[in-house]
């Protein structure tokens, strides 16, 4: 089988080489603490798009430093009882997605939370002043602040918030709530299932924001990854705050949040994946102590996976 990461066996013992800041703990206790001390202020605004076995609403609630943060609600018409919910996570750059795409969940009788990632694709605001790169580059917004203005910490938030947001609808059950994406939103599903560790199952696909270092070093900080070598070239050419800058970016990288998850796990991996390498998306899977389970598919990169979604769909019918 061709490669472009480690083998497979090495991939399943590998555990990542970015730094992890020592107050790691303390730092997601004081960041949990911010958001809890927050009133969300919810309010659902009725969308004009609506099929006859749901009900489609516009979410709004209040995120950490002010910003006002969107996620698409659909539940179904006839909701008499608690029932599970879903939440979706989209790509990076992308948004929430149209409406159609969810009706599948809520023909199950799921209502469905899809967030729009402040400053990306979608309607969430991002009111964040910091110095540097905001042209592009979210990993690196924030960079040169304190690491509470990692842009990333304040999404990694809204994930967690929007997932307390939705377990507190009344026609929601608490317990039986999900959480899927892909790339970046299968980075955020492990950011959520992290710092909301009530979720019950969990679906990441390749997820995104794993292990920094591993992906310079395999000279991978390109497309997605390309802000990290923007970075060097626009504010520090010769590299000698390198093992600063990785550290800091240890705060927000999965690995070394999952250890907090409680929920199942369903992963899926493509062996060719060279966006965001399979040893980085091993490096958090390896940390995960909750029950867990890998799809491996070696011929496959960073794409559409035949049938992947339907095993997901499967994963997440008995909630």
């Amino acid at each position: 089988m061709p490669l472009i990461d480690m083998p497979l066996e090495e991939l399943k013992k590998y555990n990542g080489i970015n730094p992890c800041p020592v107050d790691i703990d303390e730092y997601w206790g004081k960041a949990l603490a911010e958001m809890k001390a927050i009133d969300p202020k919810v309010e659902l605004i009725p969308s004009s798009f609506n099929v006859p076995f749901a009900e489609c609403f516009d979410l709004y609630f209040t995120g950490v430093k002010g910003a006002r943060i969107h996620a698409k609600y659909l539940r179904p018409k006839e909701c008499k009882t608690p029932h599970p919910a879903v939440l979706q996570f989209h790509g990076y750059t992308g948004n929430a997605g149209d409406w159609n795409d969810k009706l599948n969940y809520v023909a199950m009788g799921y209502s469905v939370a899809a967030l729009d990632c402040r400053g990306q694709g979608g309607t969430s605001e991002d009111i964040g002043a910091v110095k540097g790169n905001t042209f592009h580059g979210h990993i690196i917004r924030g960079l040169d602040n304190s690491a509470d203005d990692l842009l990333f910490r304040h999404i990694f938030l809204d994930t967690a918030q929007l997932a307390a947001i939705v377990m507190n609808m009344p026609e929601v059950d608490e317990d039986r709530v999900g959480a899927m994406g892909g790339s970046q939103g299968g980075g955020l599903t492990l950011a959520c299932a992290s710092l909301e560790p009530r979720i019950k199952k969990l679906a990441p696909v390749y997820p995104f924001l794993c292990d920094y270092k591993r992906v310079w070093e395999l000279d991978l900080a390109k497309d997605a990854y390309g802000e990290i070598r923007d970075y060097f070239r626009m504010f520090d050419s010769l590299h000698e705050r390198e093992e600063e800058v990785f550290e800091k970016l240890g705060y927000i990288d999965i690995q070394y949040l999952v250890k907090r998850i409680q929920g199942e796990v369903l992963m899926g991996v493509g062996l060719m994946d060279n966006i965001c390498p399979p040893s980085t998306q091993f490096a958090a899977y390896n940390k995960i102590n909750s029950t867990k389970r890998m799809l491996i598919y070696p011929d496959y990169g960073h794409e559409n996976i035949p049938n992947l979604m339907d095993k997901v769909y499967d994963f997440m019918l008995d909630l």
